[in-house]
Protein backbone atom coordinates (compact mmCIF):
# COMPACT_ATOMS: atom_id res chain seq x y z
CA UNK A 1 0.00 0.00 0.00
CA UNK A 2 2.71 2.58 0.51
CA UNK A 3 4.34 1.96 -2.34
CA UNK A 4 0.95 3.05 -4.40
CA UNK A 5 0.73 6.33 -1.95
CA UNK A 6 4.31 7.04 -3.15
CA UNK A 7 3.37 6.18 -6.93
CA UNK A 8 0.16 8.04 -6.63
CA UNK A 9 2.40 11.25 -5.15
CA UNK A 10 5.05 11.07 -7.40
CA UNK A 11 2.14 10.92 -10.40
CA UNK A 12 0.63 14.33 -8.44
CA UNK A 13 4.09 16.17 -8.56
CA UNK A 14 4.43 14.93 -12.39
CA UNK A 15 1.22 16.85 -12.79
CA UNK A 16 2.05 19.66 -10.88
CA UNK A 17 4.94 20.24 -12.88
CA UNK A 18 3.03 19.73 -16.06
CA UNK A 19 0.84 22.52 -15.20
CA UNK A 20 4.00 24.70 -14.42
CA UNK A 21 3.47 24.95 -10.85
CA UNK A 22 6.74 25.97 -9.37
CA UNK A 23 8.98 22.76 -8.65
CA UNK A 24 9.80 23.89 -5.26
CA UNK A 25 5.58 24.58 -4.36
CA UNK A 26 5.24 21.15 -5.55
CA UNK A 27 7.54 19.10 -4.13
CA UNK A 28 7.20 20.67 -0.98
CA UNK A 29 3.07 20.52 -1.37
CA UNK A 30 3.38 16.74 -2.42
CA UNK A 31 6.02 15.77 0.32
CA UNK A 32 3.62 16.88 2.79
CA UNK A 33 0.18 14.88 1.19
CA UNK A 34 2.43 11.81 0.97
CA UNK A 35 3.98 11.90 4.65
CA UNK A 36 0.11 12.30 5.78
CA UNK A 37 -1.23 9.24 3.24
CA UNK A 38 1.68 7.49 4.78
CA UNK A 39 -0.04 7.72 8.18
CA UNK A 40 2.66 10.02 10.04
CA UNK A 41 1.01 12.57 12.45
CA UNK A 42 0.69 16.19 10.67
CA UNK A 43 2.91 17.21 13.40
CA UNK A 44 5.61 14.56 12.48
CA UNK A 45 5.40 15.40 8.85
CA UNK A 46 6.62 19.11 9.85
CA UNK A 47 8.89 18.46 11.89
CA UNK A 48 10.48 16.26 8.86
CA UNK A 49 9.62 18.70 6.39
CA UNK A 50 11.88 21.34 8.98
CA UNK A 51 14.33 18.42 9.40
CA UNK A 52 14.88 17.55 5.84
CA UNK A 53 15.25 21.12 5.09
CA UNK A 54 17.99 21.55 7.54
CA UNK A 55 20.17 19.14 7.42
CA UNK A 56 20.04 18.91 3.31
CA UNK A 57 20.94 23.04 2.82
CA UNK A 58 23.43 23.02 6.66
CA UNK A 59 25.82 20.89 4.43
CA UNK A 60 26.16 22.49 1.35
CA UNK A 61 24.36 25.98 0.80
CA UNK A 62 28.07 27.74 1.33
CA UNK A 63 29.35 25.26 -1.37
CA UNK A 64 26.75 26.86 -3.61
CA UNK A 65 26.77 30.03 -2.98
CA UNK A 66 30.49 30.67 -3.63
CA UNK A 67 30.35 28.47 -6.08
CA UNK A 68 27.74 30.74 -7.69
CA UNK A 69 30.02 33.83 -6.84
CA UNK A 70 33.09 31.99 -8.72
CA UNK A 71 30.74 31.07 -11.80
CA UNK A 72 29.63 34.60 -11.92
CA UNK A 73 33.19 35.87 -11.67
CA UNK A 74 34.66 34.12 -14.27
CA UNK A 75 31.77 34.95 -16.52
CA UNK A 76 32.01 38.76 -16.44
CA UNK A 77 35.94 38.61 -16.30
CA UNK A 78 35.83 37.36 -19.64
CA UNK A 79 37.88 34.56 -18.73
CA UNK A 80 35.59 31.54 -20.33
CA UNK A 81 35.74 33.53 -24.02
CA UNK A 82 40.13 33.78 -23.17
CA UNK A 83 39.70 29.84 -22.56
CA UNK A 84 37.71 29.52 -26.02
CA UNK A 85 40.17 31.32 -28.08
CA UNK A 86 43.28 29.77 -26.62
CA UNK A 87 42.27 26.05 -26.69
CA UNK A 88 41.13 27.00 -30.57
CA UNK A 89 43.86 28.31 -31.54
CA UNK A 90 46.17 25.20 -30.32
CA UNK A 91 43.39 22.29 -31.69
CA UNK A 92 43.27 23.79 -34.93
CA UNK A 93 39.60 23.70 -37.33
CA UNK A 94 40.48 20.04 -37.98
CA UNK A 95 40.11 19.23 -34.16
CA UNK A 96 37.57 22.01 -33.35
CA UNK A 97 35.31 19.42 -31.66
CA UNK A 98 38.10 19.02 -29.30
CA UNK A 99 38.71 22.46 -28.41
CA UNK A 100 34.84 23.28 -28.29
CA UNK A 101 34.21 20.43 -25.45
CA UNK A 102 37.13 20.77 -23.59
CA UNK A 103 36.35 24.18 -23.49
CA UNK A 104 33.01 23.38 -22.25
CA UNK A 105 34.26 21.45 -19.52
CA UNK A 106 36.54 24.21 -18.08
CA UNK A 107 34.24 26.53 -18.67
CA UNK A 108 31.04 24.12 -16.85
CA UNK A 109 32.99 23.78 -13.76
CA UNK A 110 32.79 26.55 -12.48
CA UNK A 111 29.40 27.90 -14.06
CA UNK A 112 25.86 26.12 -14.06
CA UNK A 113 24.50 24.44 -16.99
CA UNK A 114 22.08 27.31 -18.02
CA UNK A 115 25.01 30.38 -17.67
CA UNK A 116 27.39 27.85 -19.09
CA UNK A 117 25.03 27.37 -22.65
CA UNK A 118 24.26 31.17 -22.81
CA UNK A 119 27.98 31.98 -22.44
CA UNK A 120 29.35 29.62 -25.16
CA UNK A 121 26.04 29.72 -27.62
CA UNK A 122 27.11 32.84 -29.49
CA UNK A 123 31.24 31.23 -29.86
CA UNK A 124 29.54 28.09 -31.36
CA UNK A 125 27.62 29.88 -33.45
CA UNK A 126 31.14 31.98 -34.40
CA UNK A 127 33.17 29.14 -34.95
CA UNK A 128 30.63 27.64 -37.00
CA UNK A 129 30.38 30.75 -39.11
CA UNK A 130 34.06 30.98 -39.90
CA UNK A 131 34.62 26.88 -40.55
CA UNK A 132 31.34 26.16 -42.74
CA UNK A 133 30.56 23.37 -40.16
CA UNK A 134 27.24 22.73 -39.03
CA UNK A 135 26.65 24.27 -35.99
CA UNK A 136 25.00 20.76 -34.50
CA UNK A 137 28.43 19.65 -34.97
CA UNK A 138 30.41 22.22 -32.73
CA UNK A 139 27.26 22.18 -30.21
CA UNK A 140 26.97 19.06 -29.40
CA UNK A 141 30.41 18.95 -28.17
CA UNK A 142 29.35 21.93 -26.04
CA UNK A 143 26.47 20.40 -24.75
CA UNK A 144 27.75 17.44 -23.82
CA UNK A 145 30.10 18.77 -21.92
CA UNK A 146 28.03 21.33 -19.83
CA UNK A 147 25.75 18.05 -19.05
CA UNK A 148 28.81 15.87 -17.79
CA UNK A 149 29.76 19.14 -15.23
CA UNK A 150 25.89 19.37 -14.07
CA UNK A 151 25.63 15.53 -13.73
CA UNK A 152 28.81 14.62 -11.97
CA UNK A 153 31.20 17.21 -10.76
CA UNK A 154 30.56 19.23 -7.40
CA UNK A 155 30.09 22.49 -7.24
CA UNK A 156 27.28 22.07 -9.27
CA UNK A 157 23.73 21.42 -7.17
CA UNK A 158 22.54 18.09 -7.67
CA UNK A 159 26.00 16.12 -7.43
CA UNK A 160 26.71 18.79 -4.09
CA UNK A 161 22.96 18.04 -2.36
CA UNK A 162 23.87 14.19 -3.22
CA UNK A 163 27.04 14.10 -1.43
CA UNK A 164 25.22 16.13 1.46
CA UNK A 165 22.38 13.72 1.51
CA UNK A 166 24.59 10.47 1.28
CA UNK A 167 27.09 11.71 3.80
CA UNK A 168 29.69 11.02 0.68
CA UNK A 169 33.19 12.87 0.55
CA UNK A 170 32.72 15.57 -2.12
CA UNK A 171 36.75 15.24 -3.06
CA UNK A 172 36.23 11.65 -4.01
CA UNK A 173 32.69 12.12 -5.56
CA UNK A 174 34.68 14.98 -7.63
CA UNK A 175 37.77 12.81 -8.35
CA UNK A 176 35.73 9.91 -9.74
CA UNK A 177 33.42 12.16 -11.43
CA UNK A 178 36.41 13.72 -13.38
CA UNK A 179 37.54 9.54 -13.82
CA UNK A 180 34.36 9.52 -15.42
CA UNK A 181 33.64 12.56 -17.36
CA UNK A 182 36.67 12.46 -19.82
CA UNK A 183 35.77 9.24 -21.77
CA UNK A 184 32.26 9.72 -21.65
CA UNK A 185 32.50 12.94 -23.20
CA UNK A 186 34.86 11.86 -25.89
CA UNK A 187 31.82 9.09 -27.00
CA UNK A 188 29.23 11.33 -26.70
CA UNK A 189 30.52 15.09 -27.68
CA UNK A 190 33.19 13.86 -30.64
CA UNK A 191 32.42 10.54 -32.16
CA UNK A 192 28.45 10.38 -31.57
CA UNK A 193 28.07 13.85 -33.41
CA UNK A 194 30.49 12.51 -36.31
CA UNK A 195 28.48 9.57 -37.04
CA UNK A 196 25.19 11.45 -37.20
CA UNK A 197 25.96 14.84 -38.38
CA UNK A 198 27.49 14.90 -41.87
CA UNK A 199 29.74 17.76 -42.82
CA UNK A 200 28.07 18.79 -45.93
CA UNK A 201 28.53 22.49 -45.60
CA UNK A 202 31.40 23.35 -47.53
CA UNK A 203 34.71 25.44 -45.79
CA UNK A 204 33.70 29.22 -46.28
CA UNK A 205 37.02 30.63 -44.75
CA UNK A 206 40.03 30.01 -42.60
CA UNK A 207 38.78 29.73 -38.72
CA UNK A 208 39.24 33.33 -37.64
CA UNK A 209 37.47 34.30 -34.51
CA UNK A 210 37.85 38.10 -33.11
CA UNK A 211 38.70 37.81 -29.14
CA UNK A 212 37.72 41.15 -28.14
CA UNK A 213 39.92 43.69 -26.30
CA UNK A 214 40.30 43.77 -22.38
CA UNK A 215 40.05 40.05 -22.01
CA UNK A 216 42.43 38.35 -18.69
CA UNK A 217 45.41 36.72 -19.81
CA UNK A 218 45.83 33.04 -20.10
CA UNK A 219 46.92 32.29 -16.75
CA UNK A 220 44.41 34.46 -15.07
CA UNK A 221 41.79 32.82 -17.13
CA UNK A 222 42.76 29.15 -16.48
CA UNK A 223 44.30 29.81 -12.80
CA UNK A 224 40.85 31.42 -11.87
CA UNK A 225 38.55 28.76 -13.63
CA UNK A 226 40.26 25.51 -12.64
CA UNK A 227 41.43 26.58 -9.22
CA UNK A 228 38.80 25.19 -6.82
CA UNK A 229 38.90 21.69 -8.90
CA UNK A 230 42.40 21.84 -8.28
CA UNK A 231 42.09 23.08 -4.40
CA UNK A 232 39.66 20.13 -3.54
CA UNK A 233 41.55 17.51 -5.40
CA UNK A 234 45.25 18.14 -3.56
CA UNK A 235 43.46 18.77 -0.32
CA UNK A 236 41.39 15.38 -0.82
CA UNK A 237 45.17 13.61 -2.48
CA UNK A 238 46.63 15.53 0.72
CA UNK A 239 44.20 14.73 3.25
CA UNK A 240 44.46 10.58 2.18
CA UNK A 241 47.46 9.67 3.23
CA UNK A 242 47.22 7.36 6.00
CA UNK A 243 50.51 8.07 8.17
CA UNK A 244 50.56 11.60 10.09
CA UNK A 245 53.06 14.45 8.76
CA UNK A 246 53.85 18.35 9.09
CA UNK A 247 50.81 20.13 7.41
CA UNK A 248 48.24 17.28 7.09
CA UNK A 249 45.75 19.17 8.79
CA UNK A 250 46.06 22.03 5.96
CA UNK A 251 45.07 19.55 3.29
CA UNK A 252 42.36 18.06 5.60
CA UNK A 253 41.09 21.78 5.65
CA UNK A 254 41.62 22.38 1.85
CA UNK A 255 39.77 19.20 1.31
CA UNK A 256 36.82 20.75 2.26
CA UNK A 257 34.65 22.27 -0.61
CA UNK A 258 33.42 25.38 1.37
CA UNK A 259 37.09 26.49 2.56
CA UNK A 260 38.55 25.45 -1.03
CA UNK A 261 35.71 27.66 -2.42
CA UNK A 262 36.22 30.24 0.08
CA UNK A 263 40.04 30.65 -1.06
CA UNK A 264 39.36 30.34 -4.73
CA UNK A 265 36.91 33.46 -4.64
CA UNK A 266 39.51 35.42 -2.69
CA UNK A 267 41.89 34.73 -5.33
CA UNK A 268 39.65 35.45 -8.08
CA UNK A 269 38.96 38.84 -6.53
CA UNK A 270 42.37 39.67 -5.99
CA UNK A 271 43.43 38.75 -9.38
CA UNK A 272 40.29 40.24 -11.20
CA UNK A 273 40.82 43.44 -13.05
CA UNK A 274 37.48 44.96 -12.10
CA UNK A 275 36.69 47.25 -9.17
CA UNK A 276 35.65 45.77 -5.52
CA UNK A 277 32.68 47.06 -5.94
CA UNK A 278 32.04 45.82 -9.36
CA UNK A 279 33.24 42.22 -8.09
CA UNK A 280 30.70 42.11 -5.13
CA UNK A 281 27.94 43.15 -7.36
CA UNK A 282 28.92 40.17 -9.63
CA UNK A 283 28.97 38.09 -5.91
CA UNK A 284 25.58 38.96 -5.10
CA UNK A 285 24.15 38.64 -8.86
CA UNK A 286 25.24 34.94 -8.75
CA UNK A 287 24.04 34.33 -5.49
CA UNK A 288 20.54 35.64 -6.82
CA UNK A 289 20.66 33.66 -9.72
CA UNK A 290 20.41 30.56 -8.08
CA UNK A 291 18.03 31.21 -5.28
CA UNK A 292 15.36 29.40 -6.65
CA UNK A 293 17.17 26.01 -7.15
CA UNK A 294 18.33 26.55 -3.84
CA UNK A 295 14.73 26.51 -2.30
CA UNK A 296 14.32 23.95 -4.70
CA UNK A 297 16.88 22.12 -3.46
CA UNK A 298 15.55 22.21 0.30
CA UNK A 299 11.66 21.23 -1.00
CA UNK A 300 13.46 18.06 -2.24
CA UNK A 301 15.29 17.43 1.10
CA UNK A 302 11.68 17.23 2.61
CA UNK A 303 10.56 15.50 0.31
CA UNK A 304 13.73 12.85 1.33
CA UNK A 305 13.43 13.59 4.64
CA UNK A 306 9.31 12.63 5.03
CA UNK A 307 10.35 9.28 3.07
CA UNK A 308 13.13 8.46 5.14
CA UNK A 309 10.74 9.36 8.40
CA UNK A 310 7.75 7.19 7.04
CA UNK A 311 10.30 4.29 6.21
CA UNK A 312 9.50 4.66 2.50
CA UNK A 313 13.27 4.26 2.10
CA UNK A 314 13.20 0.63 4.01
CA UNK A 315 9.90 -0.78 2.07
CA UNK A 316 12.29 -0.43 -1.02
CA UNK A 317 14.95 -1.80 0.58
CA UNK A 318 12.86 -4.95 1.68
CA UNK A 319 11.08 -5.16 -2.07
CA UNK A 320 13.84 -5.20 -3.65
CA UNK A 321 16.35 -7.68 -1.44
CA UNK A 322 15.94 -10.86 -3.49
CA UNK A 323 16.45 -8.81 -6.78
CA UNK A 324 19.96 -9.96 -8.00
CA UNK A 325 20.51 -6.25 -8.97
CA UNK A 326 23.32 -4.00 -7.98
CA UNK A 327 22.10 -1.52 -5.78
CA UNK A 328 24.46 1.19 -8.09
CA UNK A 329 21.74 -0.29 -11.15
CA UNK A 330 18.26 0.09 -8.89
CA UNK A 331 19.19 3.72 -7.96
CA UNK A 332 20.52 4.57 -11.38
CA UNK A 333 16.95 2.86 -12.72
CA UNK A 334 14.44 4.53 -10.11
CA UNK A 335 16.23 7.68 -10.82
CA UNK A 336 15.93 7.88 -14.93
CA UNK A 337 12.43 6.82 -14.22
CA UNK A 338 11.54 9.90 -12.04
CA UNK A 339 13.67 11.89 -14.79
CA UNK A 340 11.70 10.74 -17.53
CA UNK A 341 8.48 10.92 -15.76
CA UNK A 342 9.17 14.35 -14.08
CA UNK A 343 11.85 16.28 -16.73
CA UNK A 344 13.76 18.06 -13.96
CA UNK A 345 17.27 16.49 -13.53
CA UNK A 346 17.51 17.95 -10.01
CA UNK A 347 13.85 16.93 -8.95
CA UNK A 348 14.46 13.44 -10.06
CA UNK A 349 17.70 13.08 -8.24
CA UNK A 350 16.42 14.58 -5.30
CA UNK A 351 12.95 12.79 -5.08
CA UNK A 352 15.30 9.09 -5.87
CA UNK A 353 17.69 9.91 -2.81
CA UNK A 354 15.42 9.24 -0.10
CA UNK A 355 14.25 6.26 -1.41
CA UNK A 356 17.75 5.29 -2.26
CA UNK A 357 19.56 6.31 0.86
CA UNK A 358 18.82 2.81 2.47
CA UNK A 359 20.75 0.94 -0.58
CA UNK A 360 24.57 2.60 0.26
CA UNK A 361 26.57 -0.12 2.21
CA UNK A 362 29.96 -2.12 0.89
CA UNK A 363 28.50 -3.01 -2.36
CA UNK A 364 27.39 0.28 -3.45
CA UNK A 365 30.03 3.19 -1.39
CA UNK A 366 28.32 6.81 -0.93
CA UNK A 367 30.55 8.17 -3.40
CA UNK A 368 29.26 6.33 -6.29
CA UNK A 369 25.94 6.07 -5.12
CA UNK A 370 26.04 10.40 -5.85
CA UNK A 371 27.21 9.23 -9.64
CA UNK A 372 24.44 6.53 -10.46
CA UNK A 373 21.79 8.98 -9.42
CA UNK A 374 23.39 11.72 -11.15
CA UNK A 375 23.82 9.48 -14.42
CA UNK A 376 20.06 8.33 -14.18
CA UNK A 377 19.00 12.01 -13.75
CA UNK A 378 20.52 12.77 -17.22
CA UNK A 379 18.81 10.13 -18.93
CA UNK A 380 16.19 10.28 -22.05
CA UNK A 381 15.52 14.09 -21.74
CA UNK A 382 12.66 15.11 -23.79
CA UNK A 383 10.17 17.57 -23.87
CA UNK A 384 8.99 18.07 -20.24
CA UNK A 385 12.90 19.18 -19.38
CA UNK A 386 13.42 22.51 -19.89
CA UNK A 387 17.02 21.97 -21.36
CA UNK A 388 15.66 20.21 -24.57
CA UNK A 389 13.44 23.28 -25.85
CA UNK A 390 16.74 25.40 -24.86
CA UNK A 391 18.74 22.95 -27.31
CA UNK A 392 15.31 23.03 -29.71
CA UNK A 393 14.95 26.72 -30.26
CA UNK A 394 18.66 28.11 -30.32
CA UNK A 395 19.71 25.81 -32.88
CA UNK A 396 16.12 25.98 -34.81
CA UNK A 397 15.52 22.38 -34.61
CA UNK A 398 12.60 20.34 -35.26
CA UNK A 399 11.48 18.09 -32.73
CA UNK A 400 12.74 14.77 -34.53
CA UNK A 401 16.22 16.32 -34.74
CA UNK A 402 15.72 17.49 -31.14
CA UNK A 403 15.23 13.88 -30.22
CA UNK A 404 17.71 12.76 -32.38
CA UNK A 405 20.66 14.91 -31.20
CA UNK A 406 19.91 16.10 -27.69
CA UNK A 407 18.02 13.33 -26.09
CA UNK A 408 20.35 11.17 -27.96
CA UNK A 409 23.66 12.43 -26.45
CA UNK A 410 22.06 12.56 -22.98
CA UNK A 411 21.12 8.89 -22.71
CA UNK A 412 24.54 8.25 -24.45
CA UNK A 413 26.03 10.02 -21.31
CA UNK A 414 23.81 8.27 -18.74
CA UNK A 415 24.09 4.62 -19.73
CA UNK A 416 27.87 5.26 -20.09
CA UNK A 417 27.78 6.87 -17.01
CA UNK A 418 26.39 3.50 -15.34
CA UNK A 419 28.71 1.49 -16.69
CA UNK A 420 31.82 3.68 -15.28
CA UNK A 421 30.42 3.59 -11.95
CA UNK A 422 30.05 0.22 -12.44
CA UNK A 423 33.77 -0.12 -13.45
CA UNK A 424 34.75 2.53 -10.62
CA UNK A 425 32.72 -0.12 -8.19
CA UNK A 426 34.45 -3.48 -9.51
CA UNK A 427 38.03 -2.03 -9.38
CA UNK A 428 37.18 -1.14 -5.51
CA UNK A 429 38.08 2.36 -6.01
Amino acid sequence: MSILILLLGILVLFVLILKKINPMIALLAVAILTGLFLGMPAAKVMSSITSGVGSTLGSMVMVLALGAMMGKLIEDSGSAQRIVFILIKAFGKNNIQWAVLITGLMVGIPLFYNAGFVVLIPLVFAISAATGLSKLYIGLPMATALSLTHGFLPPHPGPVALAGIFHADIGKTLIYGLILTLPIAAVAGVLFPRLIIKKDQPILSTLVIEEGKNLPSAARSFITALLPVFLIVAGTAGSSISFPYVGKTFFVFLADPTAALLISVLITLFLQQNSIERAMESCAEGVKSIAMIILIIAAGGAFKQILIDSGMGETVKTLTANLSLSPLILAWLITAALRVTLGSATVAALTASGMVLPLIGPNAPPELMVLSVGAGSLMFSHVNDTGFWMFKEYFNLTLKETFSTWTMMESIVSILGLIGVLALNQLNF
